[in-house]
């Protein structure tokens, strides 16, 4: 036996007839080497340190990479990424601030000017992002539009350089609550491209008294502009009836005689009275709530009737003389509806008007229950609505109290209230007019009616200017009772100075009544002379009785028709 070799034992039976081999060891260590090498590939590819750096991400921009006038307002460009903390930041090459954000740091470029602009960021990596910032708005001019009746179709036309659309602006122009399903569904009309030139035409369906149109450039920015609708305006020459004289055949056929034989174009019968009492079956739901519908007349045939004569209908709302209103608010301890005293008690007590007399004008439930009045009455066909009483009682205004008048005066509140309407009634397709005391002309504090202020926001004006009103000595006329030509020649002429310019009519409320003189129809006919005088071819007849005095018709037109 030799000791230097050791024999292989024998195979056993089960691996005879294959060969038994090792694998060498060169072998077993690259195998055992194989998950290392992975495990350090991994961790070499994703190692910040190795290969190449990513590019810093920039948030902010508008989707087309364009800022306009609103986006700009406060606008922000944040940058993300590997070493952006440290990094280079630069507008059009020159460096710019940047301030640490979450993840990050931030560029403003809200003070930036109209231009083109590249960001370019050097960090581990380098970006760079190009925008643009127009904030110009386009030019908007608008051409002046008139129409054939209230709330008839129109067509706005006008410029609107480096617009692409033209189309109406919803919002309400006035900043007023327009007093919701009052008035009827907005204007109808889809935008329209300007042409080459920025010349537009914007068809209108449903106008208001003014139209709101916006236009917007390519980069979003916006111009709006109003127009006022003008209307032609006829000449009234009516009677005033209330609801109960219009029920009664002896007094209502006498005034359509007058309108059927062309001495009257129309008649001025209630709608809602001096008592708070509405003439015909309202639907307004206040109106039925309080109990004031009376319902003397049905407003559709009244209308047709005074249509087929040849007449328009001029409806009157006595707006805020409502002692119905007032009471029922009261009791109800809806008190803010009322005009109150110092001390919180219902102004009017120590009146001739009474106690629970005067609602309040400020109070939005009583504003919104004037115009849903106004809106249905001109939905119904009457022709224009004529407010009464739209003023604040007489007396020292330091014993009144408004509630919810603000930091409005009486007289910027009620101005508010006739532009609110107005947009009501026009879209209905009516004119809007106020009845308004003589001496707010020279004195318009005294019952809250700023004349100029008021003739931006309505059809027309009807002062009340009845010579009996008049003390001695007004406009330098002695007994202005007596001298009916002067006195209303001289005030009338103060109503057409201090509306100039506005595009509104004077229709003057003249006396067909006796109070001191006797009045027959030479002193009706003077005051219609005096107003012609004044360029004043419409006037309003009062006579509480509704009996009026045809032969002053006849005598007025004789007069005019030799001058």
């Amino acid at each position: 036996m030799s000791l230097g070799r050791i024999d292989e034992p024998d195979s056993s039976p089960e691996e005879s007839g294959r060969t038994a081999r090792r694998p060498s060891r060169g072998l077993l260590v690259t195998l055992a080497l194989v998950p290392v090498l992975l495990l350090i590939g991994v961790l070499i590819v994703v190692s910040p340190w190795s290969g190449t750096a990513s590019e810093p991400e920039i948030r902010g921009l508008p989707e087309n990479e364009v800022f306009n006038a609103r986006t700009l307002e406060g606008a922000e460009l944040s940058i993300h990424g590997s070493g952006v903390a440290e990094a280079d930041v630069s507008l059009n090459d020159e460096p710019v601030d940047t301030r640490p954000a979450k993840d990050g740091v931030v560029v403003d470029v809200s003070g930036l000017e109209d231009g083109e602009y590249t960001l370019r960021v050097a960090a581990d990596a380098t970006a760079t992002r190009t925008f643009t910032i127009r904030t110009t708005p386009p030019d908007l001019s608008l051409d002046p539009v008139e129409a054939d009746a209230p709330g008839e179709p129109v067509t706005v036309t006008g410029t609107a350089s480096d617009a692409v659309t033209v189309a109406l602006d919803d919002r309400d122009a006035t900043g007023s609550d327009h007093s919701g399903d009052a008035a009827p569904e907005g204007p109808a009309a889809g935008a329209v491209e300007p042409d080459a030139e920025g010349t537009f035409a914007l068809p209108v369906d449903r106008p208001g008294a003014t139209v709101r149109v916006i236009a917007t450039d390519a980069a979003g920015n916006t111009t709006t502009a109003e127009v006022e609708i003008s209307v032609g305006f006829p000449v009234i020459r009516a009677a005033h009836l209330t609801a109960s004289a219009w029920a009664h055949d002896g007094l209502r056929e006498p005034i359509l005689d007058l309108v059927r034989e062309g001495k009257l174009t129309a008649v001025q019968l209630d709608i809602k009275d001096e008592s708070g009492e509405i003439g015909y079956d309202s639907q307004v739901p206040l109106a039925r709530e309080i109990g004031a519908v009376r319902a003397l007349y049905d407003a559709r045939e009244a209308i047709e009737e005074i249509h087929e004569a040849g007449g328009e209908v001029v409806g009157r709302i006595v707006a805020f003389r409502d002692p119905i209103l007032a009471r029922a608010s009261w009791e109800d301890g809806l008190r803010d509806r009322v005009v109150q005293t110092p001390a919180g008690e219902p102004y009017g007590a120590n009146t001739a008007y009474g106690s629970l007399s005067f609602t309040n004008f400020a109070d939005p439930e009583t504003r919104r229950y004037h115009v849903d009045l106004a809106a249905e009455a001109a939905e119904l066909g009457f022709d224009d609505i004529l407010y009464d009483y739209i003023r604040r009682p007489d007396g020292r205004l330091d014993g009144q109290v408004f509630p919810g008048l603000g930091d409005l005066t009486p007289e910027e509140s009620i101005v508010a209230f006739t532009a609110d309407t107005r947009e009501v009634v026009r879209a209905h397709g009516a004119r809007l007019g106020v009845s308004v005391y003589g001496i707010a002309a020279t004195r318009p504090t005294e019952i809250a009616q700023d004349i100029p202020a008021m003739a931006e926001h309505v059809d027309y004006i009807a002062p009340m200017i009845y010579p009996s009103h008049w003390g001695p000595g007004e406009y330098g006329v002695a007994d202005p009772d007596a001298q009916p030509y002067d006195i209303t020649h001289r005030s009338l002429a103060d109503f057409a100075t201090i509306t100039e310019g506005t595009g509104v009519e004077i229709v003057p409320w003249l006396q067909d009544f006796s109070m001191g003189v006797e009045y027959g129809p030479e002193e009706v006919a003077a005051q219609i002379r005096a107003a012609a005088d004044n360029d004043m071819s419409s006037f309003l007849l009062w006579n509480a009785g509704a009996r009026y005095q045809a032969e002053a018709l006849d005598i007025a037109a004789e007069a005019l028709a030799g001058d």
